[in-house]
């Protein structure tokens, strides 16, 4: 294809997309291009690790172990919610997001910023489920490249998650027992 031919399509494309995202969202602006930037973006940081995976010659197991997969779930939660909510990790979040106030115990409440691509990337740096997906794949990938040292870290995250229940039970257990 010549430039001007490439020039028509991506033209096209992109009041294609514009239409797409009128109609989509009616009222409401939703920004459609960002998301399916961070789709791509996600496709090639998987095809990366695959990509390293492969040039290493690490074979894929037949199947996943359950005991890994059940570390992996609670893993991913906890580091998910320590990515997008936690007070300490605000600093990683703030160029995207703007502080709203607490929201339950040490996490905060943030909303994204709706500067072009902020918006999208302040999304997913304060949605738990939406980091999840990126944080499930890294420590699965880490499970294939480095078996002891991630599910090391994975145990950490784990012990962490209990902790962080056993917390919150005791001060649901003081409460109801003092009405403090």
């Amino acid at each position: 294809m010549d430039t001007a031919t490439d020039g028509r399509l991506a033209e096209r494309l992109r009041r294609r997309l514009r239409r797409t995202g009128g109609t989509y969202s009616a009222e409401e602006t939703r920004p459609l291009r960002g998301y399916l930037t961070a789709m791509a973006a996600f496709g090639a940081y998987t095809a990366g690790w695959a990509t390293v995976l492969r040039m290493r010659g690490r074979p894929l197991p037949d199947r996943p172990v359950p005991w890994d997969v059940a570390l992996t779930a609670v893993a991913t939660f906890r580091l998910s919610r320590l990515l997008t909510k936690a007070s300490v990790t605000s600093p990683l979040r703030a160029p995207f997001t703007t502080f709203q106030g607490p929201q339950g115990p040490a996490e905060l409440h943030e909303e994204p910023r709706s500067e072009g691509a902020k918006d999208t990337v302040g999304e997913l740096v304060t949605c738990p489920f939406c980091m999840s997906v990126w944080v499930a794949s890294t420590l699965t990938a880490g499970q294939l490249l480095w078996p002891r040292a991630t599910r090391t870290a994975m145990g950490a995250l784990t012990a962490l998650a209990g902790a962080d229940a056993l917390q919150l039970t005791y001060s649901a257990l003081v409460e109801k027992t003092t009405g403090e």
